[in-house]
């Protein structure tokens, strides 16, 4: 925690003192849609949650770049990579954005990474899956990234200020993203039979896991009413991915491609479709490690991170270096 103009109930919250009067003056700051700083008081279950769901955040985009990484060299003509690698480098950033709002709460970069490399850490489960062919990058950007924005947009009134603040960046950048996936997929489904036969493809094996990015159902979930409460979320996971359902629907529509589920429907009653049960089986062997390509995507990043530790050394040598200038 920042320790410079820290209010009293902050130097409470730093000798560790949580008591009924102050949680229920935090909730009163909540429901009154007052913005929570970082060197304000809050519960430390509050500070917990944050650190856990944006330090996830950031993990998610920095390993987020690798099944794209993978088509650079491929992508089928100039601008195509040209807006791939922006696009990629757009997600590292937004990790690094995101590490920055998590250090807010007083648990350092350094140690975030460290538990991302070592498994202790969990990002989201869709990065876990293959990108097979150029369709996959297309999927990617129209279903993963427009998912993303689903659940991220809401972020943008989370309760907490310096992540609601980031969020707003990294929202209109994945606008981008969700519009350049979708127009491979559009350019693909006008293109011939097989490059159509290539986009179903990729819609078929991306779909499911698109759907559980948002988290397990409500019933199963152990964080959402919480966090709702905490005006962390604003939506829950159900709510979240049955407007992603509704908005995706009508895409893969006017593209001419057919949703892998034969249990969907349109409800006229309820004015929402109706879709088939996730296998929540499959999400929690991803989770757990055991997904197509969770080992691959740790050791890379951790190869990654090993091959750049001679950078990391000279620059801070370089910064002890120029300290020692200063002081002298």
């Amino acid at each position: 925690m920042y320790t410079q103009g820290l209010d009293q109930a902050g130097k409470d919250q730093e000798a560790g003192a949580e008591t009924p009067e102050h949680l229920e003056a935090f909730q009163k700051r909540i429901d009154a849609e007052e913005k929570i700083e970082a060197k304000d008081w809050m519960p430390e279950a509050y500070r917990r949650t944050l650190v856990r769901q944006i330090s996830q955040h950031a993990h998610s985009e920095i390993i987020g770049m690798q099944p794209e990484g993978n088509w650079l060299t491929r992508a089928p003509s100039l601008k195509r990579k040209v807006i791939l690698l922006a696009k990629v480098q757009d997600e590292a950033g937004h990790g690094l954005y995101l590490y920055s709002a998590a250090e807010t709460l007083g648990v350092s970069r350094g140690q975030m990474v460290a538990d991302l490399l070592s498994g202790k850490a969990k990002y989201s489960s869709i990065f876990n899956y293959p990108t097979l062919t150029w369709a996959d990058i297309g999927a990617i950007g129209w279903l993963v990234d427009g998912a993303a924005i689903m659940n991220q947009i809401p972020l943008c009134r989370c309760s907490y200020g310096p992540y609601a603040r980031a969020m707003v960046r990294v929202c209109k950048e994945e606008s981008f993203h969700q519009r350049q996936g979708f127009d491979i997929m559009v350019s693909l489904c006008r293109g011939t039979a097989e490059q159509k036969a290539m986009a179903q493809d990729a819609l078929n094996r991306w779909w499911w896991p698109s759907l559980m990015m948002f988290g397990p159902n409500d019933a199963n979930s152990k964080h959402s009413a919480q966090s709702m409460a905490w005006k962390i979320k604003r939506f829950s996971n159900d709510e979240l991915r049955q407007k992603f359902v509704d908005a995706t629907v009508p895409q893969a529509d006017f593209l001419g491609i057919t949703m892998p589920d034969d249990a969907l429907v349109f409800d006229k009653d309820s004015g929402h479709y109706s879709f088939g049960e996730i296998d929540w089986q499959e999400f929690m062997d991803v989770v757990a490690g055991n997904g197509p390509c969770n080992r691959q995507r740790l050791e890379k990043r951790n190869k990654a991170h090993n091959d750049g530790a001679w950078v990391r050394e000279a620059a801070q040598a370089y910064a002890e270096k120029q300290a020692a200038c200063a002081a002298a």
